[in-house]
């Protein structure tokens, strides 16, 4: 029954760790009322080994359910935009015009002049607006008349026997 407890203790204190958020930039502004932060001017936001860059970050925050404590709901990012995102399973890097992370739903959104690769598989999507929900899975490309969405894969191409 001991080990089951210290397990279960274990286990609770692994999940509930919390990732330090790092952000460098020119400037701040914050609005508490409106639940607002706003960063300008070379924007490095570094958490884990994921990496953002940007000339201007806004994050807006929500109350924590049962809690005090504010938790970040959106971030955008906007003005040079490129970023590393790396899980358990895969690696991402990309860019684009406009960049908006939902962490809650754990939902990226790419628009204007968008590209994502996914290095693990060497896949590569272009498109203006680029969605990722990385907990369902689901992907989304739209391109336009004048830049339709452009997928490159590369496949191996083997003699059959």
């Amino acid at each position: 029954m001991k080990i089951l407890g210290s397990l279960l203790i274990l286990s609770t204190f692994l999940l509930a760790q919390v990732q330090q958020l790092v952000i460098d930039a020119k400037n701040f502004e914050a609005d508490d009322k409106k639940g607002i932060s706003i960063f300008t001017g070379d924007v490095k936001i570094k958490m884990g080994k994921d990496k953002l860059n940007a000339q201007k970050v806004e994050i807006f925050f929500v109350n924590k359910k049962g809690s005090e404590n504010k938790v970040p709901s959106k971030y955008i990012a906007t003005g040079k935009v490129n970023f590393e995102i790396v899980t358990e399973l895969k690696h991402y890097v990309g860019n684009g015009d406009k960049i908006i992370y939902s962490p809650i739903k754990q939902e990226y959104t790419v628009i204007g002049n968008g590209f994502l690769q996914e290095k693990n598989d060497d896949r590569k999507i272009y498109g203006d607006k680029i969605y990722v929900n990385q907990l369902s899975g689901e992907a989304r490309v739209s391109g336009s008349d004048k830049k339709p969405v452009r997928f490159i894969i590369n496949i191996e191409r083997g003699s059959e026997e």
